[in-house]
């Protein structure tokens, strides 16, 4: 089976199902690294990381340093900042910022998945008290069969109440519908001079061809304005083309500051500091 029907064949297995497989799979790398002392506190087991690819404590924490990198380099995200991160997971960059926020700093994060929220609130929550973790049931078909809709979600923070927000690889996995609905949610609670970074999938004219047929991961089916790598699974991966991308952006009063190429279509792209997303900066107009 190659990766492309494997890759369908995953994605046509229930949230419920795909967990159970990841943890019994992971289950003898697991129990090893328990009994040779190769756990780390705030690490979760492979079997438990349900986004990105299941690592080792010592190539989480990697991970998780390499986003706080991106985060410094690109909306000079500092100690004392208010933070909120959308899709918090099962806390990659969260552990990362436990070393780099002051007491004075505020990190706050939500997730679909409950899994990763508890978690992080035993772990992470629990040793700084300027941390929290909000579980919020939103129906995704990657992750999570809730009733809730991602399109009517107000997030759970006052207005202005963040000076930088992110998320990491959370809008590849969502409806446009449900990004414009984020967007309207990031305008109203970053502050007015505050800086927004998520990661996408994005192509324009001149490459929609390539990640859509010739790219080794590809997205087949076109819509209007974007493209799906599973028709069956909305979520499973969107790619969206730039100018739907801006369009979108200024309907909710968001300016574009940067794209930065990630090399998941080009890898003349990559860099040991690079992105393998697309990486998307905006503010408050």
């Amino acid at each position: 089976m190659n990766k492309e029907s494997l890759r369908k064949f995953w994605y046509s297995l229930s949230p419920k199902h795909r967990f159970f497989i990841r943890r019994l799979y992971y289950f003898p790398i697991d129990l090893l690294d328990k009994i040779q002392g190769k756990r780390h506190k705030y690490v979760p087991p492979r079997g438990s990381i349900y986004t990105g690819s299941p690592a080792n404590a010592e190539a989480y924490i990697d991970q998780g340093q390499r986003q706080l990198m991106l985060l410094k380099n690109h909306i000079d995200l500092k100690p004392n900042d208010e933070i909120l991160d959308i899709g918090s997971g099962i806390g990659r960059t969260a552990i990362a910022l436990t070393e780099y926020l002051e007491s004075d700093g505020v990190y706050k994060g939500f997730d679909v998945v409950k899994l990763g929220v508890d978690w992080c609130n035993s772990k992470i929550g629990k040793d700084f008290s300027n941390f929290e973790f909000k579980y919020v049931p939103l129906f995704n078909d990657l992750y999570n069969t809730s009733n809730l809709r991602a399109e009517e979600f107000v997030f759970p923070y006052e207005k202005d109440a963040f000076t930088k927000i992110f998320s990491f690889s959370v809008f590849t996995h969502m409806q446009i519908g449900e990004i414009q609905n984020y967007f309207k949610e990031i305008c109203r609670v970053l502050k007015t001079d505050g800086l927004a970074f998520s990661t996408f999938f994005l192509y324009d004219d001149s490459n929609e061809n390539h990640i859509s047929t010739e790219n080794k991961f590809k997205f087949p089916i076109k819509k209007n304005g974007y493209r799906l790598m599973n028709e069956d699974v909305k979520s499973g991966n969107i790619a969206i083309h730039k100018n739907t991308l801006k369009t979108m952006l200024n309907k909710e009063n968001l300016d574009l500051v940067e794209i930065i190429d990630g090399f998941w279509k080009d890898k003349s792209n990559y860099s040991k500091n690079a992105s393998y997303q697309d990486i998307v900066v905006f503010k408050n107009a």
